[in-house]
């Protein structure tokens, strides 16, 4: 098993970047799209390969997320309509890090990538300072 990289960023830094996962969920109109999102900050990160990913994949968080119900996804601050769909019904992406040329790299559906979305992605994962590149990948098409 290879060593985990050692990030420059402390344990405690209130701005370290995450790895992880996210959605487009309407909310009402099905234009108006909500971020959602599942995030690991990277000095938690799982080692994959020569990156640093999130644990968690789409299919086991939706199917916890609606496992709380409607009221508990409104508690969250969760779309309702994470209740009465599939997780495949709506475009999503993952983000991980390279740590051999430290760049973050946002999988998106295609149809995330319009740089309004893009850059919700960025501020709620906290790229802001980041290197990161978008790539479209045939596991994140709705």
């Amino acid at each position: 098993m290879a060593a985990m990289p050692t990030t420059l960023i402390p344990d405690n830094d209130p701005s370290l970047p995450s790895v992880g996962i996210f959605w487009g969920v309407p909310d009402g109109a099905p234009s108006n799209r909500v971020l959602v999102i599942d995030a690991t900050p990277l000095n938690h990160a799982e080692p994959y390969g020569a990156a640093l990913t999130h644990a968690r994949g789409h299919y086991d968080v939706w199917e916890a997320w609606q496992a709380l119900g409607p009221a508990g996804l409104k508690r969250r601050g969760l779309p309702a309509a994470i209740a009465w769909s599939e997780y495949e019904t709506h475009p999503r992406g993952r983000i991980v890090y390279d740590t051999a040329i430290r760049v973050f790299t946002i999988y998106a559906d295609r149809r995330l990538q319009v740089p309004d979305f893009i850059q919700r992605i960025v501020t709620a994962f906290n790229l802001t300072e980041a290197q990161f590149v978008v790539r479209s990948d045939s596991h994140y098409r709705s």
